[in-house]
C-alpha cells in the first residue's frame, strides 16, 4: 500500500508562483515514475507532468510546458511541482499519482498507468 500526501496549494494572483509537494509512504518511492494530474470543476481529470524514477526524464503537457517543472527527491520520498506564471486556467484540484509499473515511464498521460493517488489539493488562481 502507497500513501501519497500533497500539500503547498492554496490562493495565488495571476503571474504568481506555487510550489506543490507529495510526499509518499509504504513502498520504495525511488524505483517508480511518478505523475501530477488536475481536474477543474466540471471537467475531467487531466495530466500535467511526470517524471521517471531517477528524475532524469520529465514529460509535460503543452499547456504547462514552459511554466511548470517536476523534479523529486528520492532521499525525502518527495515529489514537487513548481508552478510559475500561473494563470487562472490553472484553477483545478491538483493531484499526485504514483506509477503502477517500476522503472521505464511509458504513456505518462493515462490515468491508467497510475495505481495510487493523493487526496488531492486546490490551487486557485484569481485574474
Amino acid at each position: 500500500q502507497v500513501q501519497l500526501v500533497e500539500s503547498g496549494g492554496g490562493l495565488v494572483q495571476a503571474g504568481g508562483s506555487l510550489r506543490l509537494s507529495c510526499a509518499a509512504s509504504g513502498r520504495t518511492f525511488s524505483d517508480y515514475p511518478m505523475g501530477w494530474f488536475r481536474q477543474a470543476p466540471g471537467k475531467e481529470r487531466e495530466f500535467v507532468a511526470a517524471i521517471n524514477w531517477a528524475g532524469r526524464y520529465t514529460i509535460y503537457a503543452d499547456s504547462v510546458k514552459g511554466r511548470f517543472t517536476i523534479s523529486r527527491d528520492n532521499a525525502k520520498n518527495t515529489v514537487y511541482l513548481q508552478m510559475n506564471s500561473l494563470k487562472p486556467e490553472d484553477t483545478a484540484v491538483y493531484y499526485c499519482a504514483h506509477y503502477r509499473r517500476r522503472g521505464m515511464l511509458v504513456a505518462a498521460a493515462d490515468t491508467n498507468n497510475y495505481n495510487y493517488w493523493g487526496q488531492g489539493i486546490q490551487v486557485t488562481v484569481s485574474l
